[in-house]
């Protein structure tokens, strides 16, 4: 799964996806959590367009907002099975910006949190899928989940499942490909390139939401020391 992740540099955003600039503020963040709002990239009439979405999908059927709380991921394998997600699959996907993200590796009773992204820790994206939600009150709120598929070679001593992270090459077709065809693109959806990625282990801060700042993302060593991540 991928339950927290970063997005240090969302000025770079707009260039890196050729998109739009954000309208809304967006700030820093080195430990997005489940609910908060989050940057995604969706098509547009001449540029993509960045916006913010709450991070975990609300079905446009459901009755609570609650039950995006249990939807921040979607499983590859079952995303046309499933009711919250088959819509969204093939009517609105979108990319969801990250330069890291985290997960737990269990060690006797405790865990240690890891961070995986880019060797030289350049953006990146994650496959989304998006809904529209309407309130009792009548306010639209627009949601989003992050798929998942089976852990590559860096990622599988942690945990048995890793988010989808799209190649550039796949940026355009995933945003655009009709709905007829959404089918062929679960042939995207597979774990990706260990051999362009890096992990290293993080400081126990990172696994408090209430935590983010620079620090949850310096590497710590064997010692329990820090090195710097951009030395």
């Amino acid at each position: 799964m991928c339950g927290r992740y970063r997005l240090s540099r969302p000025e770079q955003l707009a260039e890196y996806f050729d998109a739009d600039p954000l309208e809304e503020d967006f700030r820093a963040s080195y430990n997005i959590a489940p609910t908060q709002a989050v940057a995604t990239v969706r098509p547009g009439a001449e540029k993509r367009i960045l916006s913010n979405m709450r991070w975990g999908l609300i079905p446009w059927w459901a009755n609570d907002i609650a039950v995006g709380s249990r939807m921040i991921n979607a499983r590859s394998e079952t995303v046309l099975e499933n009711a919250a997600f088959r819509d969204s699959f093939r009517l609105r996907r979108c990319l969801i910006p990250a330069d890291g993200f985290y997960e737990w590796k269990k060690s006797g009773k405790t865990k240690r949190p890891f961070h995986i992204g880019m060797k030289e820790g350049s953006l990146f994206a994650f496959a989304g899928i998006w809904d529209c939600w309407k309130s009792p009150e009548g306010q639209l709120l627009e949601s989003c989940s992050i798929l998942t598929t089976t852990p590559n070679d860096l990622v599988k001593d942690i945990h048995d499942r890793m988010p989808v992270i799209l190649p550039q090459s796949h940026y355009e077709p995933w945003l655009t490909v009709p709905p007829a065809q959404a089918d062929g693109l679960l042939d995207m959806l597979t774990p990706f390139d260990a051999s362009r990625m890096r992990k290293y282990e993080v400081s126990p801060l990172v696994n408090r939401p209430g935590n983010d700042s620079p620090d949850c993302v310096v590497e710590t060593t064997g010692a329990g020391t820090q090195m710097d991540l951009w030395r």
